[in-house]
């Protein structure tokens, strides 16, 4: 399959996940939100799987069979009334995902990127592996609060909003050292 198809497919897949957000936001339009969903994850894998030589096609199938065998056994050992808990978790899996994915991206770059467009690759790094941190933990503390493992109360410490900034402070220079330093290793504990 060209890459100009497979691009074309994953525009495609990507408004069929956010058809999918919108019809899952509502319960009478949910059955379709779901089958906007399981369109756009199979038009994905297809063309995935027809961009990639054939050691990789292994890899991804056995990542699929995988990932299918650990979903179907959590699937059917989950009451109805755990899938908020359920949901959470796998949430943080998907911020997990998203801090390798930066990490392998600076790691090991598909691509060799020089000047600006080195610029905007590693912004694009820092604000992933960032928001997928964030989401990673965030998740994780919704599914303990649903799951009655943290209180739910809301913890309100006295000088929140300054510890805030502070942490917003502390992100923007970290990410700034990192954009500014060459060195594998430097950039990694910028990260860290």
């Amino acid at each position: 399959m060209g890459t100009g198809l497979v691009s074309v497919a994953y525009v495609v897949a990507s408004v069929l996940f956010i058809l999918s957000l919108g019809g899952l936001s509502h319960q009478e339009s949910a059955r379709r939100g779901n089958l906007y969903g399981v369109a756009g994850i199979i038009i994905a894998l297809i063309a995935t799987m027809a961009s990639v030589s054939e050691g990789s096609l292994i890899t991804i199938v056995i990542a699929v069979l995988l990932g299918a065998s650990v979903g179907i056994a959590i699937a059917n050992k989950v009451e109805m009334t755990q899938m908020p808990q359920l949901v959470a978790l796998l949430h943080s899996f998907v911020g997990l995902a998203a801090v390798f994915v930066g990490f392998a991206g600076y790691i090991e770059p598909l691509k060799v990127t020089v000047g600006t467009e080195h610029t905007i690759k590693l912004v694009e790094v820092f604000v992933g592996v960032f928001i997928g941190a964030i989401t990673f933990t965030g998740s994780l503390v919704a599914c303990g609060k649903l799951d009655g493992r943290i209180d739910s109360k809301a913890l309100t410490l006295p000088g929140r909003h300054a510890m805030n900034l502070v942490a917003v402070i502390v992100s923007v220079f970290l990410g700034a050292w990192f954009l500014g330093t060459d060195s594998l290793a430097l950039g990694l504990v910028a990260w860290c």
